[in-house]
């Protein structure tokens, strides 16, 4: 039988994980703007999906960069 395939440990899937309330009420803080300010994300999203996001959540995004080393998004999650 074939394994499940895992979107998250796909070599080109950067790291997705949702954000604690209290992280949350920090990130908007520092940028001054509300949740719905950020880029957005379809909870239908295959990574989404994977790690149990639902929508009002906010999800850090964390990519490999080959000038940064790492860079960190924030998405809202939305209803599909």
């Amino acid at each position: 039988m074939p394994e499940e395939f895992k979107v998250g440990r796909h070599v080109l899937v950067p790291k997705h994980e949702i954000l604690p309330k209290e992280k949350v009420e920090e990130v908007l803080k520092r940028y001054k703007i509300q949740p719905y300010h950020l880029p957005l994300i379809k909870s239908s999203d295959p990574a989404a999906r994977e790690i149990g996001a639902k929508p009002g959540d906010v999800l850090k995004i964390t990519r490999n960069s080959p000038t940064a080393g790492t860079a960190v998004v924030y998405r809202y999650v939305v209803n599909e």
